[in-house]
């Protein structure tokens, strides 16, 4: 790896180096390193591009990384990974992709992620979106998560993009049986004219399932958010979303909830405040010595935290 592409992974994924363990690297559109595990296997798919992640039942305290990363501007990259984790088993997954783009042309990766999380078992799945680079071309992502937990099973994704992508679409689907349950929590920060859209959608099927979706996000400048959360209540269940978000200059925010209870014991709630910093915050923290522009990004960085 050269050095921007070392920065990118640093971003994405907090490391300096490849990582121990089980790991899939890939580079500009291609696969440049991989390791597997006694208990963790990694195949290239043969009919697209994109990768199987099988995971063995009773895996346990071992995780993978698959992190993406894009310098070559004007390149357009779309994978399908598919990740197959067994009964009982405990595990962390660490996903992102990094765009650093110093051309004129858009840089573009979509990467359509499905999880089979089987009986019992716990997933963590960490994803960060960065970019970088002072080109003119767009740095696009579009990724998409597909979710399918088994009774008793548990996922939490925490989805985190902090800087440098113009233009996003982030899709979540997810259905929950018995007793299963799933926590996402989202953090973004738009700024110049970027756009952010994230659309989430839950069934909870299963007796005793829930789900907790929490977004945070700061809007700067001129960019947009829009955060749509669907949840549909199938049974005996409890459903939660909530959007918080500050606005900043000529930011907007959209909230646009969407509750059905399809089911008499389907619990279903939804939260949402947008505004801006408020003043006596700002105050507070001047009267410490800060300037307003220092009070600001702290306070930002608080909330995103």
């Amino acid at each position: 790896m050269d050095s921007i592409q070392k920065q990118l992974l640093e971003q994405i994924a907090g490391l300096h180096e490849v990582p121990q363990g089980a790991y899939n690297l890939r580079v500009n559109g291609e696969g440049t390193g991989r390791n597997t595990t006694e208990h963790i296997d990694i195949v290239t798919k043969t009919d697209k591009q994109g990768i199987d992640i099988i995971i063995k039942p009773g895996t346990k305290n071992e995780s993978v990384h698959i992190p993406v990363l894009l310098s070559q501007t004007g390149l357009s990259d779309m994978v399908y990974n598919d990740f197959y984790i067994g009964e009982d088993a405990d595990v962390t997954i660490v996903a992102g992709c990094g765009i650093h783009n110093a051309g004129d042309q858009a840089s573009k990766h979509d990467g359509i992620h499905t999880f089979y999380i089987g009986k019992n078992a716990k997933v963590r799945y960490v994803e960060k979106h960065y970019g970088s680079g002072d080109g003119n071309g767009e740095r696009i992502m579009n990724p998409q998560t597909i979710i399918h937990i088994e009774e008793g099973g548990s996922m939490q994704m925490d989805t985190v993009q902090i800087k440098g992508i113009d233009s996003t679409i982030r899709t979540t689907k997810a259905d929950l049986a018995d007793k299963a349950t799933l926590v996402i929590k989202e953090k973004i920060l738009t700024h110049g004219k970027q756009l952010a859209k994230t659309d989430f959608e839950i069934d909870l099927n299963g007796v005793d399932c829930g789900a907790d979706v929490i977004s945070r996000s700061v809007a700067k400048e001129n960019s947009h958010q829009i955060f749509l959360s669907k949840i549909n209540g199938n049974n005996k269940c409890m459903g939660h979303t909530e959007c918080d978000a500050i606005l900043m200059d000529q930011g907007s925010v959209s909230a646009i909830p969407q509750l059905t209870a399809n089911h008499l014991d389907a619990s279903l709630i939804h939260e949402a405040a947008i505004g801006k910093i408020a003043g006596e915050q700002i105050i507070k923290l001047m009267t410490l010595g800060l300037t307003e522009a220092e009070a600001e990004a702290q306070i930002v960085n608080g909330f995103l935290k």
